[in-house]
């Protein structure tokens, strides 16, 4: 059965893909990028070319989306999956999912004042033009060629997945507290998984110790510089844009406007005071 890992981009779904796939994808703990492959993004368009579906027709791929899940749950096993979509209905009449294919999600939220900046710089954008995407409710983004995905705006994002609170399938997590205390918040995601699976692995502190050293954001700067890393992008010059910039470091005080800083407060007031942004 698939947990989500669901967030806006730029909001540290790496980060978290990272701690989960060291600790259950490795022997000892020592993370390396190649497991990150073991935590798929979806949707991709492996997900619908499986089962037959014509990619190039998005309205088939969006009437698809539970089948493609289901052929994933055909395996019966625990597996995560990291989206950056809304749980939302594509074009107004297909599930992104249902209650049935998904055992739960996890969410990790950031401050939308740094998602920005890292999201800009991502994309290669303007601050202008990504706040105009961070506030459009009806936004959607691809990742090198493959099928839509259907972000909508922050807010709208983050409220999407509040659906699985009311069966205790959901946990939100805040970047700025995985990344301040990493290792507290790391145990409080294990237990949630074992709640939601039932399988009841077990909370090795050793191991949790050696993944959260071997996560930091300075060793995977380090290992990006060293190995490259494929989830950068090239920008429309055709230079590398490095993935891991300036992560904690990122400081929209620093980074944005007056200007900017007030339309962002402004949009996302309700969300940001139940954060605890504001």
């Amino acid at each position: 059965m698939i947990i989500w890992l669901a967030s806006y981009p730029k909001s540290g779904n790496t980060f978290l893909r990272s701690l989960l796939a060291s600790y259950f994808y490795s022997e000892y703990g020592d993370f390396e990028f190649e497991q990150l492959k073991k935590i798929e993004q979806f949707p991709v368009n492996e997900n619908f070319e499986k089962i037959g579906i014509n990619i190039s027709d998005k309205f088939e791929v969006a009437k698809n989306y539970i089948k493609a899940q289901e052929e994933i749950n055909k395996t019966k096993k625990l597996s995560f999956w990291k989206t950056h979509s809304s749980f939302c209905k594509l074009y107004n009449k297909y599930n992104f999912s249902d209650l049935k294919n998904s055992l739960g999600v996890i969410y990790i939220v950031r401050d939308p004042r740094n998602v920005v900046s890292s999201f800009a710089r991502h994309n290669s954008k303007s601050i202008n033009e990504t706040v105009e995407l961070l506030t459009n409710d009806l936004a959607t983004g691809n990742e090198k060629n493959e099928v839509e995905v259907y972000l909508g705006s922050w807010n709208f994002n983050y409220n999407s997945w509040k659906v699985f609170k009311s069966s205790n399938r959901y946990l939100l997590i805040r970047y700025e507290d995985l990344i301040n205390d990493t290792e507290n918040v790391y145990i409080k995601i294990l237990k949630f998984i074992n709640n939601l699976s039932k399988l009841k692995y077990p909370i090795n502190i050793n191991k949790i110790r050696k993944v959260v050293k071997s996560t930091t954001f300075s060793r995977m700067k380090k290992l990006e510089e060293e190995q490259g890393f494929e989830e950068s992008k090239v920008n429309d010059l055709g230079k590398t844009v490095k993935f891991f910039n300036l992560g904690p470091k990122n400081n929209w005080k620093n980074l944005l406007s007056s200007q900017i800083i007030k339309k962002i407060e402004n949009k996302f007031n309700k969300e940001m005071l139940e954060l605890g942004y504001l």
